[in-house]
């Protein structure tokens, strides 16, 4: 008999059953478990017991009916004929059964029902907050350099970790659009071979609250009104207004939404931070308080206050489809995670900050960031529900070396995230879907619920247990042996005290490093934070919203406030108490450096007057610097040697980061009626929107002219002409690299 066959297996189950009884004796039904119990109870470690001989389970195999393997691709649908839920093959599911061609539908349509039951549930309750969210896989690998502060294995040198990331806005809906002035989530799921490690950050390093009991009344205020449901997605309105100025402790998280790191490029280049202070444990035993951060390594862009107005109508999905495509044509985002770390004392304090306070930063200056890791995503999801809407962050998903601490904000994210799980996801299993798992063993002793796909053996899910053989076994508490240790929490005395309500005296500080971060900006990211508070105020119905956040804003910057209240048609209030006098942090700047090109978007304008030879050498000088040419055209097809993958009609410039104009495109025939000129409209729409913005404008050959006919000053910072290919792109890739070219406009604030 085949050994492997069913029949085989259950007979050899039967036998290891009878070997348990004096030969010769019948075998009575009713024992408890597949061994034999001691008086004692099991201490030597071993694996589950295996099932009982009488009993069977599930055949294994996916949840499409494939047999179980590894191969990703059995989780997907199968075969080629159309089937219901439980595989039966249909022939037709365009025509209910109905009694007769013109007759009612009969009540006995199995496949009627069963086709809308599913479409009727195919949603799940979005996200109160971080609904609208884009994600990719990809993998994180260790330096080696955090083994002083940490032992989670995630971290060794050289080892490699599969991630998720899943990147979000916080107030609007899924439905809402990409580029809207919010906070952005940047959650990161580690499966490490120690099991789950969530990493939930955003990409600003504060919050707007210290304590997490209010955080329903933040997200209350930045939603929609409740009773028109409007605005979507926006900061720009009473109830927010009304809550920050309250609520000054919000002031520090709200200039950062009002600087550009409110409107980021891309997913791709944006920071991100763990927000919270993290206790992490060594191999000896010692403890270091950690704050995490993400650097992307083609550095921290933010779109124009214009573009991301304009995107929001072309494009509302600008930057799901960037991530997307980036990683589809190869240029893997990138980022390198590092850690600030401070002494764990008894007060928890670094340099007079206090590291529980959530709305506080540490200046890079004082603490640098070091990198102990690489992260890189290389792969888009495969179906969206099933991963980037299911995926379930918990920020008490920890590991072997890294811990919490007692800020109080962290503290209440660690009941709510899984209470979240809970409505969203149905019940307790959420961990059991496929994009949850952990990629380590799991033997939980948790039972039963909704949408369990487990098939448990065993009889005993308690400790301590002996029918089951004692197992599981509670792991050691030896730091030395990965493949044993627990994670423990750290040994840190809890402070003690009366039960109150309160919060300590460095809470009360909410000005200083609002203060900070202003102080540490070019005047360029002034102004634009300057012309952010105006735009939201100004959408505020109620005057004295207003009026008690210029207070606030003379408590920040006197330059800041007057400015704001000159947009706003108000006096400038005097500050109520001395102004502090922080050294600024040129870490905070987004400004002044010079960044890596790949991937960059540059549009490549030609007709048929274009010299075919010098588009050619453009279009290769750009691919070899890994950015991507958009040749744009009067129309589709072949244009200069090119195929085109933009027309004047299709283009806008806000998807590009540089334009090239290599001839003076003449109006074409579907340009209109009105007095045009020498150049297409849209071409010269193209070129001034891209001027507006300060992105580099160039002139190939011919296109000098065309930037001239587009009223394009030749001397302007940022504006190039030549008549060589291979020299404009040389120049081309140092504007590039910067950026934008924020020279061309001299800011008015200093």
């Amino acid at each position: 008999m085949d050994p492997t066959t069913p029949i085989a297996k259950a007979a050899d189950k039967l036998e290891e059953a009878a070997e348990r009884l004096l030969p010769g004796s019948p075998v009575p039904p009713g024992a408890p478990g597949s061994g034999t119990p001691g008086v004692e109870e099991p201490t030597a470690p071993q694996p589950p017991l295996p099932p009982k001989g009488d009993q069977s389970a599930p055949a294994p195999g996916s949840a499409t009916g494939a047999p179980a393997t590894t191969d990703p691709r059995h989780r997907a649908q199968q075969g080629r004929w159309l089937t219901t839920a439980t595989g039966v093959r249909l022939h037709d599911t365009d025509h209910s059964l109905k009694a007769g061609p013109r007759g009612p539908t009969l009540l006995q349509d199995h496949h009627l029902r069963e086709k809308l039951m599913h479409f009727d549930h195919e949603r799940i309750p979005e996200r109160v907050v971080h609904a609208r969210g884009a994600a990719a896989h990809g993998r994180f690998t260790g330096y080696g350099t955090a083994a002083s502060v940490s032992l989670a294995s995630v971290f060794d040198e050289g080892r490699e970790t599969p991630v998720f990331v899943r990147f979000s806005t916080v107030l609007g809906s899924r439905g809402s659009a990409d580029t809207v002035r919010d906070t952005r989530g940047f959650a990161t799921k580690f499966y490490t071979d120690e099991g789950v490690w969530d990493l939930v950050g955003n990409n600003i390093p504060v919050f707007f609250i210290q304590d997490g009991i209010k955080f329903p009344d933040v997200v209350h205020a930045g939603k929609p009104h409740p009773d028109r449901e409007i605005p979507q997605a926006q900061s720009a309105h009473d109830s927010f207004w009304d809550f920050v100025s309250l609520h000054t402790e919000a002031q520090h998280h709200t200039i950062w939404n009002m600087s550009d790191r409110g409107i980021p490029r891309s997913y791709r280049m944006m920071e991100g931070f763990g927000v919270h202070t993290f206790r992490c444990t060594n191999a000896e035993g010692a403890t270091s308080l950690v704050k995490f951060h993400w650097k992307p390594k083609l550095g921290v862009h933010s779109l124009t206050w214009e573009e991301a107005q304009m995107l929001n109508g072309f494009d509302p999905d600008f930057h799901r489809r960037d991530l997307a495509d980036a990683i589809e044509s190869g240029a893997f985002p990138e980022w390198e995670l590092g850690i600030q770390v401070f002494e764990d004392n008894p007060e928890q304090m670094f340099e007079g900050i206090d590291l529980l306070d959530s709305t506080k930063l540490v200046p890079e200056e004082l603490a640098p960031v070091q990198p102990i890791g690489r992260l890189v995503l290389d792969a888009n999801p495969t179906n969206y529900f099933a991963e980037t809407e299911q995926v379930a962050f918990h920020t008490g998903h920890l590991v072997p070396g890294i811990d919490g601490t007692d800020d109080p904000l962290l503290q209440a994210r660690n009941f709510s995230y899984l209470d979240t799980q809970l409505t969203r996801l149905g019940g307790p299993n959420f961990n059991q879907l496929p994009i949850n798992r952990p990629h380590a063993p799991v033997n939980d002793m948790l039972r039963d619920g909704m949408h369990q796909s487990a098939v448990h053996s065993g009889v005993a899910p308690y400790q301590p247990n002996s029918l089951d053989g004692g197992c599981p076994f509670h792991a050691t508490t030896d730091p030395d042996d990965p493949a044993t240790r627990a994670f423990v929490e750290a040994m840190v005395t809890v402070s003690e005290g009366r039960k109150v309500r309160a919060q300590p005296a460095s809470y009360d500080d909410h000005f200083s490093q609002v203060r900070l971060f202003w102080r540490s900006l070019t005047p360029t990211e002034r102004e634009h934070v300057a012309r952010a508070y105006t735009f939201e105020l100004g959408k505020c119905y109620e005057q004295a919203i207003k009026e008690r956040q210029l207070l606030a804003l003379a408590q920040i910057d006197p330059v800041l406030c007057a400015e704001v209240a000159q947009g706003l048609g108000l006096p400038a209030p005097e500050p109520t108490a001395p102004l502090a006098d922080p050294d600024p942090s040129p870490a905070l700047s987004q400004l002044g450096d010079t960044w890596p090109i790949a991937g960059r978007m540059v549009g490549i304008v030609v007709d048929d007057t274009s010299d075919a030879d010098q588009v050619a050498a453009l279009r290769t000088a750009a691919f070899e610097a890994g950015t991507v040419p958009l040749v744009v055209a009067p129309h589709g097809g072949e244009v200069a040697g090119a195929t085109v993958q933009r027309t004047f009609a299709t283009v806008r410039s806000v998807e590009l980061d540089a334009v090239v104009l290599t001839t003076v495109t003449a109006p074409a025939p579907d340009a209109g009626n009105s007095l045009l000129g020498d150049l297409d409209p849209r071409v010269r729409l193209l070129v001034e929107e891209a001027f507006r913005h300060a992105k580099p404008v160039a002139g190939l050959g011919r296109g000098g002219e065309a930037l001239l006919a587009a009223g394009v000053p030749a001397d302007a910072a940022g504006v190039l002409t030549a008549g060589d290919a291979t020299a404009l792109w040389s120049d081309l890739t140092d504007l590039l690299a910067a950026h934008r070219a924020w020279d061309r406009f001299p800011p008015s604030l200093t």
